[in-house]
């Protein structure tokens, strides 16, 4: 099934991104009917904010209740790479604990033209979406 995303919230994922660059940036993409309708920009708290991303479980479970409490779901969950493709690393393969959400990676090795790339990954399996704006 394809990631749908409102053009809107694309871009301001983009933007976290390239905001927070040269360190990842990471956040949640939540919405209802698999479509994307607004963006949780979150704090990376990894010590190594440069080459990982964290986001803190007491935080996700408050905004969790939030997202329940609107009628919004967790879709999607993305992050930077600051220095190669937007694919997945063996670290975020293995951080990777919600099946039922998607992956998007924003690359950023031409900071002016980012790469964005979605993924379903299950049991360490990596299975690419085809990613869809909606206006």
């Amino acid at each position: 099934m394809p990631m749908k995303i409102k053009q809107s919230c694309f871009s301001e994922m983009v933007e976290h991104c390239q905001q927070e660059h040269p360190h990842e940036a990471c956040g949640i993409l939540a919405g209802k009917d698999d479509l994307v309708t607004k963006v949780y920009k979150m704090a990376n708290t990894s010590e190594t904010p440069e080459i990982c991303y964290s986001i803190d479980t007491k935080v996700l479970i408050k905004l969790n209740k939030e997202m329940r409490n609107s009628g919004l779901e967790m879709l999607g969950i993305y992050h930077s790479h600051g220095s190669s493709a937007p694919y997945p690393s063996v670290r975020d393969v293995k951080d990777a604990h919600y099946p039922e959400a998607s992956y998007v990676i924003v690359s950023l090795t031409n900071c002016c033209k980012p790469e964005v790339a979605a993924f379903k990954i299950v049991e360490g399996k990596i299975e690419e979406e085809e990613l869809i704006l909606d206006n």
